[in-house]
């Protein structure tokens, strides 16, 4: 079982068409560095690091799905002139220095939504994962952010993320080349900044109807027990406050509801 491609493995293998990791983890520097003819490559479920200019070069690709990446080294698909539609895993921690720098055709790409995904060039202060890919103009979302957006409390809510989300491809068409890099950056920041917000203020709507549930319950328990003896209303207070306040989360149910409801509002 090849868990490994090593460095400079296949470099300028003109003849190479066609690859399928099945249990390759990690592809070292180089690896298939101008392989001019490559047009196919099926990653798996396993790899997670695609090394520095590990496919520059390959100028056949046309298409990537990186299910289970989790780092993209820079420069590693730098170069690639056909590449026109890139899916990455949502477990992408980072995507580095010029990754798909000079993908000239390149359209489309799927990305999660994480905060400092792409890596800044402190040196020149700027971003270049993409840079001078012209024609990137779609930028979707993986992940689990369109369940959470569905899942928010207020139709308003859910109406203004579904907005700030769609956003950056009515925007990508008509922006500079040299800004779209920091526009998608800028855009994710405030869609995480947005969906905080919004977070919260879902959680705190979640608490007050717990409350008010429990409260619920409550009120009907002692409807219940208007019908006890006098002589066993007195008794119930002499209990400890916080005694009391325990049995009667129990005997009302709270507890029970609490447990097994709660769970399904909250957000992840």
């Amino acid at each position: 079982m090849i868990r490994e491609v090593g460095s400079w493995a296949f470099y300028r293998c003109k003849l190479l068409r066609r690859i399928h990791f099945n249990s390759v983890v990690e592809i070292g520097q180089f690896a298939f560095h101008y392989c001019e003819n490559l047009e196919s490559v099926e990653f798996g479920d396993k790899l997670e690091t695609i090394g520095q200019c590990a496919f520059g070069g390959c100028s056949s690709l046309q298409r990537l799905n990186l299910p289970s990446i989790v780092t993209i080294k820079s420069l590693a698909f730098s170069n690639c002139q056909r590449l026109n539609d890139v899916d990455i895993s949502e477990r992408i921690d980072k995507i580095e220095l010029g990754a798909f720098r000079r993908c000239e055709r390149l359209q489309r790409t799927a990305i999660p939504l994480k905060r400092d995904l792409l890596v800044y060039n402190h040196l020149r202060q700027n971003y270049t994962q993409f840079g001078n890919c012209e024609h990137l103009v779609i930028v979707d979302l993986v992940g689990g952010i369109h369940t959470t957006v569905a899942s928010l409390h207020m139709e308003s809510w859910r109406s203004e993320m579904e907005e700030t989300i769609s956003r950056i491809n009515q925007v990508l068409p008509d922006a500079d080349q040299g800004d779209k890099i920091a526009i998608i950056r800028q855009w994710m920041d405030s869609v995480i900044d947005k969906m905080d917000h919004y977070k919260a203020e879902h959680r705190s709507y979640v608490k007050e109807a717990v409350t008010l549930l429990e409260l619920a319950l409550w009120k009907a328990k002692l409807g219940e027990e208007d019908s006890y003896s006098a002589e066993g209303r007195t008794n119930k207070a002499k209990l400890d406050v916080d005694s009391a306040r325990k049995e009667r989360r129990i005997t009302c149910g709270a507890d029970m509801v609490i447990k097994n409801v709660l769970p399904f509002l909250r957000l992840k």
